[in-house]
């Protein structure tokens, strides 16, 4: 519709909103509400990607190497870990385990949020507001400061100097049959083509929607709020709630997906976001009660 970006945006932001007031009260509102919310995160998320040569003319490239240079005194922390235990042109059994904590990263968070609803619906509110606030705060980061991945980075010739003979597309793939290896490999997308075969390259690049928002790492932010969310269920469903987020945070530095300092900001921003969620309960609240308000006056009751 040609609609500028801050209206398309704004138009989204008001969905879930609406979706509260027009639905009737009940847990197929509360699921709605989610799902507009998500729907509207994604149109945050992937929108800058929509002018691609715009977008990789305003990316952050250096900023997170230096940092995570120091973090890994001299080197990226992601080189050490692939130079000590990766072995090019193989993939090894807990690589697999490592790809596919984050290939279900999808599916965590609203299972964290939809499990709390199910045993502990008091607390469901709170959840959904926390986890969502995540979401969205990091879609603000996105927008305002697009920063590259290290495989992006390393396929660009950031980390080291690239082999010019080499050829990577916008997501990571490689379209050319040389050998060269690059400094940071991509060992999801390795391992994506050799398991899902011709139907890789679709799946990903459906999924992928932006390949330049890595900082914060919202994947780590996102799986540790679930981890707490679990926590506050119970002891069991914590345990495993924080057992996969340590799992992801290794795999997303391990496999080239995110930078250390992502990953640090990531948990930085979950945690800001559940130590602000006590202080942020009166406004919420004032919120809750001007939608409710409207919708009494649509019914007109």
């Amino acid at each position: 519709m040609k609609l500028p970006k801050g209206v398309a945006l704004g138009a989204a932001a008001l969905v879930p909103a609406a979706v509260y007031v027009a639905a009737p009260k009940g847990r197929a509102r509360s699921a709605a509400v989610c799902v507009a919310q998500m729907w509207a995160y994604l149109a945050a998320y992937e929108m800058p990607n929509d002018d691609p040569q715009a977008l990789r003319e305003r990316v952050h490239v250096d900023y997170p190497i230096a940092i995570d240079r120091v973090i890994g005194f001299g080197k990226l922390p992601t080189q050490r870990l692939q130079d000590a235990f990766a072995t090019p042109g193989t993939t090894k059994r807990f690589e697999k385990v490592l790809a596919w904590s984050h290939w279900v990263w999808f599916v965590v968070p609203h299972a964290a949020v939809a499990y709390t609803a199910l045993r502990k619906p008091e607390k469901f509110p709170s959840a959904a507001v926390r986890m969502y606030s995540v979401f969205d705060l990091g879609a603000v980061v996105y927008w305002t400061m697009p920063t590259a991945p290290p495989w992006w980075a390393a396929a660009h010739g950031h980390v080291s100097e690239l082999d010019q003979s080499v050829n990577i597309g916008e997501f990571g793939h490689r379209e050319d049959n040389g050998d060269a290896v690059l400094p940071v490999r991509r060992m999801m997308l390795e391992y994506g083509e050799t398991f899902w075969g011709s139907r890789w390259n679709d799946l990903y690049d459906a999924l992928g929607g932006n390949p330049l928002a890595a900082m914060p790492s919202l994947h780590f932010a996102t799986s540790l709020m679930a981890a707490r969310l679990l926590s506050e269920v119970g002891p069991v469903s914590g345990a495993i709630g924080w057992t996969y987020a340590g799992t992801l945070g290794l795999a997303l530095v391990y496999m080239g997906e995110h930078y250390a300092i992502d990953v640090i900001a990531g948990a930085a921003l979950a945690e800001t976001v559940n130590r602000s969620a006590r202080p942020a309960t009166p406004a919420a609240r004032l919120l809750v009660r001007s939608l409710r308000a409207l919708r009494a006056a649509a019914d007109g009751d």
